[in-house]
């Protein structure tokens, strides 16, 4: 991909000029970013309204309802986001019986499914449109089902998100914030005090990126349905637990390793005091395990591919002579300058077979004849991925 072409999908902007003065920077409405329906005759929603309620009815599937009452349902002021009462606001999690769904013709409801993505082959094809945006930063893609009046209330994020509108309309207010206390007593988190700098609405096609700790409240005008293309922004010091625990995970102990020895004339009138000595070599036995810098790097790439909990493959398959192969839309590969990372997972690599696994990555599938280029290692390690369901024969 050129990222210095103009994308449609970007209002006209090229991906490098968007992420130069947008990505994380300030809120962007794009009209017409996809056609409502493409040039093949589908729609653009990935999923119809009935399908979306039978993900949400899967114990493999995250899902969640919110539901306001008739007052929260009716339109609010548009200066400042009022306190709504506790009772006001239910959140109920799936999955759900169709029948344990409110009805179509009740107002001010609901319905959020995470990771579409990983179950509908339109979902991961629309979130491939999003691929000048690394990989690693990539949550999921949610869709959301709401009758008119239904909402979330004013909230912020902590990641970027673009919201797409699939069907029907939704009135979309955004701006600053200051102040991001919530409303206590609430099973939603949603800002005390939003005072909107801009009020949209969208309708299908249009598009709205919101930069992570913005306020935005949407509200459904009809039926509606909207994608949410989240970017996920992980914590340093969430980021760092994970690392380290890959990191000792893959710690072994060396029976040759000496242990600590108490230095001479170590007598001592204070017991109670940490010594010194054990100090020092608790910190040089730290500085050991991470002198090798490609220890975090190959941690990085595990956590970075690791599968939600909620996933699962389909495995038992069999790799085929003389076959191209593709990644299974659940796999989570990447790659650095001295490995190759799948489904958090790390191999080794280098010379051609890292150069066509690197491709396997970008493009997500390879040609029978970049097949036919890996090394028998290599292709040893493919026929295993296959087995696991992580990929596909092409």
């Amino acid at each position: 991909m050129n990222l210095r072409e103009p994308l449609a999908l970007l209002g006209g902007l090229s991906p490098a000029a968007f992420m130069r003065d947008h990505w994380q920077k300030r809120p962007l409405l794009i009209r017409n970013a996809l056609p409502p329906i493409a040039d093949s005759g589908a729609p653009l929603a990935p999923v119809t309204p009935a399908q979306l309620f039978e993900l949400a009815s899967r114990d493999d599937v995250e899902s969640r309802v919110v539901i306001q009452d008739a007052v929260a349902a009716k339109p609010k002021a548009r200066s400042k986001t009022a306190v709504p009462a506790p009772e006001a606001w239910r959140l109920k999690h799936g999955p759900f019986a169709r029948r344990a769904l409110p009805p179509l013709s009740q107002r001010g409801w609901t319905m959020l499914v995470q990771g579409v993505d990983l179950h509908v082959q339109a979902a991961h094809d629309l979130l491939q449109r999003f691929r000048w945006i690394a990989d690693a930063r990539v949550d999921d893609l949610m869709v959301s089902y709401a009758s008119p009046g239904g909402g979330v209330g004013a909230h912020i994020d902590s990641y970027d998100v673009f919201l797409l509108q699939v069907h029907g309309h939704r009135r979309w207010r955004v701006g600053p914030v200051d102040d991001a206390s919530f409303v206590e007593g609430l099973p939603v988190r949603i800002l005390e005090r939003f005072e909107p700098t801009d009020e949209w609405v969208l309708g299908p096609g249009d598009m709205l990126y919101v930069p992570p700790r913005w306020g935005h409240d949407g509200v459904a005008e009809d039926e509606c349905m909207t994608c949410s293309v989240g970017f996920r922004t992980p914590m340093g010091t969430e980021l760092a637990r994970e690392l380290l625990q890959r990191v000792l995970d893959d710690v072994e102990a060396d029976p040759d390793e000496p242990h600590f020895r108490d230095p001479p004339r170590s007598a001592t009138e204070t017991p109670a005091r940490m010594p010194a000595a054990l100090d020092a070599f608790a910190r040089k036995a730290v500085d050991r395990l991470l002198r090798d810098p490609s220890q975090l790097a190959r941690a990085l790439g595990e956590v970075m591919t690791e599968p939600k909990p909620e996933v699962w493959f389909d495995t038992g398959l069999e790799r085929g002579a003389g076959a191209g192969l593709r990644l299974d839309r659940r796999t989570r590969m990447m790659y650095d300058d001295r490995h190759v990372f799948i489904n958090g997972e790390s191999f080794n690599a280098a010379g051609r077979d890292a150069r066509l696994m690197r491709e396997l990555a970008d493009a997500r599938r390879l040609t029978a004849q970049q097949c036919n280029r890996l090394s028998a290692d290599a292709q040893a390690v493919v026929a295993d991925w296959v087995a696991q369901g992580w990929a596909h024969d092409d």
